[in-house]
Formats: C-alpha cells, structure tokens, sequence
C-alpha cells in the first residue's frame, strides 16, 4: 500500500514539474541568443571589454565636454532619447549605453553588483579614452550606479545628476532567493509582464502609447531576466543611505531632479538623498510621474544644462 502510495505521488510530482517546465517555456520571451548577427540590427556602437560587450551610443560634437547618461533598472538606453538630444544640441559630448543584461548589451551569467557596474562604466570610458572629469547622470537604478562610481572614482566625475534615484530597499520574497525555483518563478510570472508595466512610470501613460513595444526587443535574448533577477536580489543588500552618504562626502556637485507624482520611487524619498548628499541642488517638477525627463522634457533639460554651466 505504501509502496502504490510513493509512487503515485513520485508521478504527481513528475507531471507537476513537467507542467510547469512547459508552461515556463511557453511563457518565457527569451529564444534568441545576443550575439553579432543580433547585434548587426542594433543603432550605436559596441565596445569590447572583458567583462563583455557593451553597447553604447554618442551624440554631439566629438570635442564637446563628456556627459554620461546611466538607465535605470530595466529599460535601457533610449529612456535618455530626448534628454540625449537636447545636451548633444548644447554642445556637449553625450554618451549613453546600456547595462549589461539590458538593451543591446551582454547578458553575463555573473553576480550583478558594484564590481560588474561600475567595472563597466569605467571600462567604458577608458575604451572611449576620456580621462577628464565626466558629467555623470543616472535615472532610477542608475542612482544607485552613479552613486557607486561618484564613490568610487570621484577624481573621474565633474559633476553628478540624479533623476528619481532608487533610494529605498525594495522587499523581494524569499522564494526569489532559492536555487531554481526562484529563477523559474522570476522568469514565468515576472518577466513576461515588464514590457506593460512599464506604462506605471508616467503620470499620463496614455501620452507614450508605443512605450511597451520599444521595451520588447531586449526581452527576447537570453539572458535578460537572470540579470534583472539577480539586479534585484543584490539591490536589496545595499544600504542606501551609506552609499549615498560616502559620494556626497566626495564633494562634488551634484543635482536632484524628482518628478512630484512619482509612484514607482515616492517623492518623499528625497529627504534621504538630500540628507545624504547637503550639496544637492533640488528640482522638484510638477506633473510628472518617474520620469520627469519625458514628461516636462522643457523644464528638466533646462535645469540640467543650466546647471552644468554652472560648474
């Protein structure tokens, strides 16, 4: 009877995890692999390095002053598209790329924390051969980014921008966490809904009514939900509050732009950047939601330059 018993259960349980493989597979957008017949498709250019490829883009003058544009969490270089366009207009030499496992870039099977981040923006420049000081600009998670190298290699930053920076812990449930399990739970009930989750970030999302579909190509190369996974995990390990009080130490001058409606990363989290980094410069924007550079594009950009030339 025990035995009839086991093994009736050692068949469910088969049939559940065969189930739930096929589902996973059906659901999952990742069938392609990022690699140069991909990559022919791609604007901009890609630089080597070995942590892996990088894909980056570069607009106005070649002897403009370097301006480096840092994405957020997920979605990659083209959420600076106007604010690229407006400084390189300005004169200045405006590079945006794309995180590894976001975009165009490599998705490496590796730990995604400070030393692949910073280690890729520093490659970057180096690549680029800019050894003057940068102006540096991160959005949301590229917050947290810029945050780390102003950090890191302050003598390599002449001025830091922050717009709506990641500046609170974002619990994540344990089962993330577990071998498998998480990685099939992320990939099968996550990861297929980010391209329209992405409509939250706007106070007016019906404005951006193609935003979801620029966002899907990345989705479909292999690799792109491990990197958000593990970016995830490891974000919930940093202490904010220090790392944001260890660059402000640094001195240098420094912006905070933050859209008054923001839902994705609350207003009311500025008091911490703020506390952190005393020499920010504060610009709160009316009628806007995460994404103030989009949305009130006029008076962000204005500010961003105005500030520049300040320094």
């Amino acid at each position: 009877m025990m035995r009839r018993f086991l093994q009736a259960l050692a068949l469910l349980v088969l049939v559940g995890v065969a189930g739930a493989l096929i589902y996973g597979a059906r659901v999952n957008p990742e069938s392609l692999p990022l690699d140069d017949a991909a990559r022919a498709k791609a604007p901009g250019r890609f630089v080597a390095s070995a942590r892996g490829m990088t894909h980056y883009e570069v607009a106005g003058p070649d002897s403009g002053r370097p301006v480096v544009l840092v994405h957020g969490f997920s979605v990659p270089a083209y959420i600076w598209d106007s604010t690229s366009a407006a400084l390189g207009a300005a004169g200045y030499r405006v590079i945006r790329y794309d995180v590894f496992g976001r975009g165009w870039s490599d998705r490496p099977d590796v730990a995604y924390d400070t030393e692949l981040f910073v280690g890729q923006l520093r490659d970057l420049l180096d690549s680029l051969r800019i050894s003057q000081p940068v102006d540096l600009m991160g959005l949301s998670f590229g917050g947290l980014i810029t945050a780390q190298f102003v950090a890191a290699h302050p003598q390599r930053v002449r001025t830091w921008t922050m717009v709506d920076p990641v500046a609170a812990r974002r619990d994540l449930p344990a089962v993330l966490r577990v071998p498998l399990l998480g990685p099939w739970i992320w990939q099968s009930t996550v990861v297929p809904g980010m391209a329209e989750g992405q409509a939250s970030d706007f106070l007016q999302p019906e404005r951006f009514p193609g935003w979801a579909d620029l966002y899907r190509p990345q989705m479909q190369y292999r690799g792109f939900g491990r990197a958000l996974l593990r970016s995830a995990l490891y974000s919930t390990t940093v202490d904010l509050e220090s790392l944001y009080t260890t660059a402000g130490r640094t001195g240098v001058p420094t912006m905070l732009v933050w859209g008054k409606e923001d839902q994705t990363v609350p207003v009311a989290h500025a008091a911490m950047v703020r506390r952190a980094v005393p020499q920010t410069e504060y610009v709160l924007v009316d009628s806007a939601g995460h994404l103030p550079n989009i949305e009130r594009a006029g008076v962000v950009h204005a500010r961003m330059l105005g500030f520049l030339a300040a320094h």
